[in-house]
């Protein structure tokens, strides 16, 4: 929509002041009194032009006042340059809107992005922490797959370890069936036992190294033992990921990997990367100046580590993808294994895609109710559950306020929508704050006003029951919540892109919340069913879009919205 603008600006700041090729940006106002796009270009340049800022200014608003698109063009403050566009070109411009709200075409030839995510332990449960890394990360392969982007969305499970051996001497010693006919909740129960029996044993220790040892030896019995233990645990996250709309093209455990680490080590060694360290553990160094401790990459034992195993899946997953990027949304406590790990990927002089640590904080309850006694977690199945009660308990608060056909339905839409919606609307490098009254409120900036929102323009549509699907172009003026409704449509684009770029969901949460705040002013304000002449077209037009942009936006984040509620 822009384009023109752009082109005509640069054409007199090259023509009438000597600069070319420069960059121009333009930005929405807050104030849509200082018009629908305001660039601070004769700021930044009038130095290199010898001019006033608001004497480059004026010669811009001139000639982009003759712009067919441009209504008017205004100088404001210091050298601000502020543009009015025609309603046509405003509204024209709301195509691209729409089709924003469909997934792009795969870009053709490039290479895929790789995303992982969620990454728990096999034989425990997901924590309520666990929903960070699983919403982040599916909402970013969501964006990057939106957007056209070949997306490669892997679970690297934390399937291999002395947890294992730990697991299988509390087997032996204190349950009283079999692995196949246990639940994960009694595996987690052994798991914890074993930990307090240790404290007054230490040769239990020693035996559940030995057990993992035969595990890595390839023991027929306890092989068996550690697949009936990963099925068990699959079973039950397979569950809730299906509650949280979440999805993987592969499920790769740490075990997966583990026939592909030796060659690593060889390759490492024989190139001076990988040392030999104190106590004859291999090491990896770093220069000076990355201010890097070294980093064990091989036990003296020799037992394999996380390191060890995530130098074999890096070169794994280089060698089968052959991705642009790989991202790793992992917590910010890992911030330096990662600079660590990507320091020794640069030393082994391999061809690397962009690897990028996407960090995010940790999160806690407004009424401090994530603190538990030992050997327990905050479940999150339970938050889940008791967030799917509290919302039924909204829906029945409500009464006949709340039109649905399918109440167990939509609590659970709201609920877990509540639960995902609080963490994706919140900057991800902070630590976050789960409020259960913020979370499932109708008025903030929450996932129930999102979808109530949705709900409200899907019903003005109904009622209309006509095809809204052009927008009319002859209107020669737009009232102030069109044109700020249309305004803040027209970011979409620019928001999806945004996100995807600095990875931050938040982005997108956000202006789905300005989207509702917006919709709901000019619901409130003017009539849409009862609108006259070309009003009633453009405002139900305006509805639809609006209507589109929440539902892409909302599954982008891993939400689902109602067509009534």
């Amino acid at each position: 929509m822009l384009e023109s603008l752009t082109k005509k600006a640069q054409v007199v700041l090259r023509d009438s002041f000597g600069v070319a090729d420069v960059p121009l940006e333009w930005h929405r106002p807050q104030d849509i009194s200082h018009g629908d796009a305001s660039s601070a270009v004769a700021l930044r340049i009038a130095k290199q032009t010898g001019k006033k800022p608001r004497e480059v200014a004026e010669e811009l608003c001139n000639a982009l006042s003759a712009v067919e698109e441009v209504e008017k063009a205004e100088v404001a403050g210091p050298g601000y340059v502020n543009v009015w566009l025609t309603p046509a070109a405003l509204l024209q411009a709301l195509n691209e809107t729409r089709e924003a709200c469909t997934a792009r075409v795969k870009r053709s030839g490039e290479q895929p992005v790789i995303v992982e995510y969620s990454a728990p332990n096999i034989a425990k449960p997901l924590g309520i922490h666990h929903i960070l890394s699983t919403v982040i990360g599916q909402s970013l392969a969501n964006l990057h797959r939106h957007l056209g982007y070949e997306v490669v969305a892997i679970n690297h499970l934390g399937d291999w370890g002395t947890q294992f051996g730990k697991l299988a001497v509390a087997m032996q010693s204190w349950s009283e069936k079999p692995v196949e006919e246990c639940t994960l909740d009694e595996l987690l129960a052994l798991y914890v036992r074993f930990h307090e029996e240790a404290e007054k044993d230490a040769s239990l220790d020693d035996k559940a190294r030995a057990a993992f040892k035969k595990i890595e030896s390839g023991d027929a019995e306890l092989r068996a033992f550690w697949k009936e233990v990963v099925r068990i645990t699959m079973e039950q996250l397979n569950v809730l990921y299906a509650r949280l709309h979440v999805s993987f093209d592969y499920t790769h455990g740490e075990s997966f990997y583990e026939d592909k680490m030796q060659p690593i080590l060889e390759e490492g060694k024989k190139k001076g990367v990988f040392k030999e360290g104190r106590e004859g553990a291999l090491i990896a160094e770093f220069p000076e100046e990355t201010n890097l401790s070294p980093a064990i990459v091989l036990k003296a034992d020799d037992a394999t580590i996380y390191f060890t195993r995530d130098l074999a899946t890096a070169r794994y997953r280089i060698d089968t993808f052959h991705p642009r990027e790989m991202l790793y949304v992992v917590d910010i406590a890992q911030e330096y294994y990662f600079k660590q790990l990507f320091a020794a990927l640069e030393q082994l002089e391999w061809e690397l895609p962009h690897m990028e640590h996407v960090v995010f904080g940790r999160m806690g309850f407004a009424d401090g109710q994530m603190s538990t006694r030992k050997g327990n977690i905050v479940r999150l199945e339970h938050v889940l559950d008791e967030a799917f009660k509290r919302a039924e308990k909204v829906i029945q608060d409500h009464g006949d306020a709340i039109q649905t056909d399918d109440p167990h339905a939509l609590a659970e839409m709201m609920g877990v929508g509540a639960v995902v919606y609080s963490v994706l609307s919140q900057n991800r490098k902070m630590n976050m704050t789960f409020d259960w009254e913020k979370a499932l409120s109708f008025d903030g900036n929450s996932a129930p006003y999102l979808q109530y929102t949705h709900a409200r323009a899907r019903s003005v549509l109904r009622k209309a029951d006509e095809d809204v699907s052009d927008f009319p172009t002859s209107l020669q003026t737009l009232v102030e919540k069109e044109r700020t409704l249309v305004g803040t449509l027209l970011e979409f684009s620019r928001i999806l892109e945004e996100a995807r770029v600095t990875r931050m969901p938040h982005t997108l949460a956000n202006y789905l919340y300005r989207l509702c705040q917006d919709y709901n002013a000019f619901y409130n304000d003017l009539p849409i069913l009862k609108a006259e002449g070309p009003s009633r077209p453009l405002r139900l037009a305006l509805t639809q879009c609006t209507a589109s942009v929440l539902k892409a936006g909302a599954e982008i984040l891993t939400l689902r919205v109602p067509e009534c509620m």
